[in-house]
């Protein structure tokens, strides 16, 4: 029996109201609005409402990319919460918001590989639909980072921003849809990008919360290093796997953590700028979120035709990278 082909069926994002600037963060910690735009590109993050939570914003992005897919959901299989800031420990944020869009035939479980889970989602997502074991599956990457960044480091808590973004996966005509994936991990680098404190290693105590270990530490020099060196890689090995070249590529859909290391991808796969998807200045880093948040706007910006070569890529603590080459 012949295994279908997989695609993306719709998509959804959605993001905070509230906008926290450069000039904001420049009332809070050293720093200045120009020297967070020209080291990493970023003017302003959304940030989650008291009230929100992952599953909030998880909820809001899915339902879009349901309506997106012509689907109700009850029609949904799967439901997959690609997150590194869950609601909870447990139940996963995943079953919370299968509760509440009413998808009560769907398995539910969440994913973490960090800012690379997105990838990692839709890879599981297609091998799930490939063997017939599901139909559709809704893949969301969303979390709210604002709850674990320290906004008196002013190292990271100019990095990351709050948001979601969602995709609807299942059987397309044959040709479309992904071609290949490319998922690694270096687990070598794992005390590199890190929240330590709250799990079993370092339970919550006062020495956690005084050390401030449940926030996000960042080695930022190793961290950037690594990124320069695994983003293009990765994309260069996921296109090879398909069959296809740099030259194929119609629009590249990096991870949001950096523009510098955005513009070394770009550089290595010679692309020009109109090729690449960019919204790291509305919404800095939303880590799992951040690429199917990308990529719902390129879709409301009609920037993916039909028929166009697609590249997703990413990577995230772990460490973690991704890439996946698909057509639309």
């Amino acid at each position: 029996m012949k295994m279908p082909s997989v695609g993306i069926l719709g998509t959804g994002k959605y993001v905070p109201e509230r906008i926290l600037s450069n000039e904001d963060l420049a009332r809070m910690v050293d720093t200045n609005d120009e020297w967070i735009v020209t080291m990493t590109g970023m003017k302003e993050r959304r940030i989650a409402a008291e009230h929100e939570a992952t599953s909030d914003l998880a909820y809001e992005a899915a339902v879009r990319a349901i309506d997106a897919a012509g689907l109700t959901a009850e029609e949904i299989d799967l439901i997959m919460v690609c997150s590194v800031t869950p609601d909870m420990m447990f139940p996963s944020t995943a079953c919370i918001v299968q509760e509440r869009l009413g998808a009560k035939n769907a398995a539910a479980f969440d994913l973490s590989a960090a800012c690379a889970g997105f990838i990692y989602g839709v890879a599981t997502a297609t091998s799930y639909i490939k063997t017939g074991m599901y139909k559709h599956v809704l893949v969301i990457g969303a979390e709210t980072l604002s709850r674990i960044t320290d906004y008196t480091d002013r190292n990271t808590c100019i990095l990351f921003g709050d948001g979601a973004g969602a995709a609807v996966l299942g059987p397309v005509p044959e040709g479309r849809g992904f071609h290949s994936f490319e998922l690694g991990a270096d687990g070598r680098g794992s005390e590199l990008l890190t929240l330590e404190g709250g799990g079993s290693r370092y339970p919550a105590s006062m020495d956690t919360l005084e050390g401030k270990r449940h926030f996000i530490y960042m080695n930022g020099r190793e961290v950037f290093k690594f990124a320069v060196r695994i983003m293009g890689s990765a994309a260069e090995e996921a296109l090879a796997k398909a069959g296809k070249t740099k030259e194929d590529i119609d629009l590249l859909i990096p991870h949001q953590a950096n523009i510098r290391i955005i513009q070394s991808a770009i550089d290595r796969l010679n692309l020009p700028a109109e090729k690449c998807m960019i919204n790291i200045p509305k919404y800095a880093n939303t880590s799992a979120a951040s690429i199917p948040l990308a990529l719902a706007e390129a879709v409301e910006e009609g920037r993916i035709k039909e028929g166009d070569t697609i590249v997703l890529v990413g990577f995230g603590g772990g460490l973690t990278w991704g890439a996946a080459v698909l057509t639309w």
